[in-house]
């Protein structure tokens, strides 16, 4: 059985791969390993959708060097916070 967390980072990863602002997720599975944890510690400390846009947005421009308007990290950041919310409601928590 996974634990809580598991299922967390392994929907959260799910998530970016379909996201995949650097069109790699059919090739490399773990290639956005590196926003988990960061992502995690924003949504747990409750971070909105502006602070989570700029979060992806610096990951596109400044890890991996790429322009971030083509992916929108803003729509994606909505999405986050869409899928956090409702996380939270399907535990019984109020929050993930």
């Amino acid at each position: 059985m996974r634990s809580g967390t598991d299922v967390t980072e392994n929907d959260l990863r799910h998530l970016l791969n379909e996201w995949d602002p650097i069109g790699v997720a059919d090739d490399v599975q773990d290639e956005y390993e590196c926003m988990l944890a960061p992502l995690l510690q924003r949504l747990r400390g409750g971070a909105g959708k502006a602070e989570i846009g700029e979060f992806l947005r610096h990951e596109l421009e400044d890890h991996f060097g790429l322009p971030s308007l083509p992916s929108q990290p803003e729509a994606m950041a909505a999405r986050l916070m869409f899928w956090w919310t409702a996380a939270g409601e399907a535990d019984g928590t109020g929050c993930a």
